[in-house]
Order: C-alpha cells, then sequence, then structure tokens
C-alpha cells in the first residue's frame, strides 16, 4: 500500500476572495474546477458548497466554502470542510481502511459522495485534526 501526500484543504466563506490571494498574491497556478467531477449532492448525501483549486504545479491547495452541517447530512462523524484537512492518496483504500482499523482509529468513509473519481475517508490525529485518505476509482 502506497501513500504519497496529495493536498491540502483550507475552507472559507469566501471562496473567491481565498482563491485569489492564492493564485494573484502568492502567484499559484489555477486548476480548471471541470478536472474535479463531483457527485450530484441530494439532501441525503454529498456537498455542494463551492471549491476552487490552486497548485504550485506539485502540491494542489483545495479551497471549499465552509459547512457546518456536511457531517450530519451524510450521516457521518467528521466534518472535512469545517476547519479543512490535508489529504494523502493511496493506491488501496482497503489496506488503509485495515490499517484504521488494526489501530482502532475511528473514521467517516464518504465514499464517492464528494468526487465522482475518489473514494474518500476522513479521521482525526490524535490532537483532532482532520486527516483524508483517498484512491482514486475511476
Amino acid at each position: 500500500m502506497k501513500l504519497e501526500f496529495h493536498h491540502i484543504n483550507f475552507v472559507s466563506h469566501d471562496v473567491d476572495r481565498l482563491h485569489d490571494f492564492y493564485t494573484r498574491v502568492l502567484g499559484l497556478d489555477d486548476i480548471a474546477q471541470d478536472e474535479f467531477p463531483r457527485t450530484q449532492a441530494d439532501d441525503s448525501s454529498g456537498y455542494d458548497g463551492k471549491i476552487r483549486f490552486a497548485t504550485d504545479g506539485d502540491m494542489q491547495m483545495h479551497l471549499a466554502e465552509r459547512r457546518l452541517d456536511v457531517a450530519f447530512v451524510n450521516g457521518q462523524v467528521i466534518n472535512p470542510v469545517d476547519r479543512g484537512h490535508i489529504a494523502f492518496r493511496t493506491d488501496d483504500i482497503a489496506a488503509f481502511l485495515q490499517v484504521l482499523e488494526d489501530n482502532d482509529v475511528p473514521y467517516s468513509d464518504y465514499g464517492t459522495a464528494f468526487a465522482k473519481e475518489w473514494h474518500q475517508v476522513f479521521f482525526l490525529d490524535p490532537e483532532g485534526n482532520v486527516i483524508e485518505v483517498h484512491q482514486q476509482v475511476a
């Protein structure tokens, strides 16, 4: 099972202002939103908040609208767009979930509720920071 750093997620009530800061002031490049196919949100799953993306060419930043009800709507415990999170990509999500279970780390498995092409799980480190691990599925 391989694990590599993928992105950092910051949340905001004004995603465009945050995106402008990182692209105009810090000089990061915009990533087109159509490069991240989203799952259609409904009353019981998903997330339809505004998202923008930026990159330095290697690392990505995902800038998302803060929504406090996302975990509740999705029947989960951990909310990845309350305070933001760091994210890693794996090549074997099932093996990674077994690592979490073997170490008694509770997690929220969102599957593809947010992104059509990513199976995402979220959990907390010992200090309460939210971590995402995802695998590409399409």
